[in-house]
């Protein structure tokens, strides 16, 4: 099953108007702060109030014991993470898990790692769903024994969940060959907010000495999928005198991050994160271009992000990338072909760099607003669950 945004909107849940108690797991909390799960649960989740929902959720601390709080009508509950290293997360996300056994109309996982845990709920007849993002499995970060137990946890997904969303379409339909007898898959993308130009401060580019639409700038974690170290070859292969602009915490912790760190110059600048939004939105729309490496999650936020801010983006030839990016993108599978599209990016008119533009942002109004999103989730759950009486559970806030 597949519901994009644009197909539900004259027949979404409009016609049914109950209220659901949902409970969202699995991002560390709102408001976002960090990444895009936590992103996603702030949008849905906002927006899922606003129309007359109750919804919880679920929020990390160190403490062992935090008071609930509310934003914008959303309540926040806090479960403590243990400091146990790579196993805290699993923790975590059990404890929430078991706290969302009852009380709740419908659990939403954001995330699998706890796969097997998310039985705990249906025992009590509550359904679950599970976010399977895109291939966590094959994330270089993980080591062996990690990789094996993700993938372990991909097939106990399909048999734990009621339901499977995935944020692109190739993940679901992979989910639907891979485990034919599996719990139904379902496609509802993930959004973006549009940004214009005169929203922004082009100032702001002046804290890095940059100058507007004059160069080239990547946001990515800086792990070997999303191919930085090719995109920087493919720049020195270009040899313009526009800058590679790095956003992320290249900070020498991996081998891999040391590796970039060789090309660090005048030419390729590494940054460090940023978590303002504004800066973040000022680098995006006054770039020359957006390069994007990604190549195993889904629907990547970064991507439709460069999106929402008009930028020519040149990405990393997979189908996650295609299928969202459309023809508003040129795309490389090697560093020879990225130094190609460079060369075109320069040479280039500003009539052109509009119509991409416009391009751009419009597939993004198109498919991947955050209120067409919410439409798409309100008509599953309306079609997927039921209000239950107080008495069936009374371990909800």
């Amino acid at each position: 099953m597949s519901l994009a945004p644009t197909q539900v909107l004259a027949t979404g849940a409009r016609t049914n108007p109950a209220a659901l108690r949902i409970a969202i797991l699995g991002a560390r909390g709102i408001p976002a702060s960090y990444g895009g799960f936590e992103t996603f649960a702030e949008q849905l989740a906002t927006r899922l109030v606003a129309r007359g929902h109750e919804v919880t959720v679920y929020a990390e601390t160190g403490e062992s014991s935090v008071q609930d709080t509310f934003y914008q009508g959303v309540r926040v509950r806090y479960k403590r993470r243990p400091r146990w290293g790579a196993a805290s997360v699993l923790a975590y996300d059990c404890a929430c898990l078991w706290d969302a056994c009852r009380g709740y109309d419908l659990v939403y996982m954001l995330g699998y790692g706890a796969a097997w845990a998310c039985w705990w709920p249906r025992v009590f007849g509550v359904p679950v769903w599970i976010n399977v993002d895109g291939l966590e499995w094959a994330r270089s970060k993980w080591g062996r024994g990690a990789r094996l137990y993700l993938r372990c946890m991909e097939w106990v997904t399909t048999k734990a969940a009621t339901r499977l969303i995935a944020d692109a379409e190739v993940i679901a339909q992979r989910f639907r060959q891979t485990y034919p007898r599996g719990a139904p898959s379902s496609f509802i993308a993930y959004g973006a907010e549009l940004v214009e130009g005169r929203q922004v401060d082009p100032a702001v580019l002046s804290l890095w000495g940059l100058q507007a639409h004059r160069y080239m700038l990547v946001v990515a974690r800086p792990e070997p999928e999303n191919h930085i170290l090719e995109i920087i070859q493919g720049h020195v292969m270009h040899g313009g005198d526009w800058p590679l602009v790095i956003v992320g915490d290249v900070s020498g912790a991996t081998a891999y991050q040391r590796q970039l760190q060789q090309h660090a110059s005048e030419r390729v600048r590494f940054i460090g994160g940023i978590y303002d939004g504004g800066q973040l939105a000022s680098l995006r729309v006054h770039a020359a271009c957006y390069l994007h490496g990604h190549s195993v999650g889904g629907t990547n936020p970064s991507l439709l992000e460069a999106l929402a801010c008009g930028n020519w983006v040149i990405a990393h030839d997979n189908p996650f990338n295609r299928e969202v990016a459309r023809d508003a993108a040129d795309y490389f599978a090697t560093p020879e072909q990225l130094a190609r599209s460079l060369d075109l990016v320069v040479r280039e008119s500003d009539a052109l760099r509009h119509r991409r533009a416009q391009r751009a942002r419009g597939i993004v109004a198109e498919h991947y607003t955050w209120d067409g999103i919410t439409d798409a989730y309100e008509a599953l759950m309306h079609s997927e669950c039921r209000p239950r009486s107080a008495a069936a559970g009374t371990r909800a806030p």
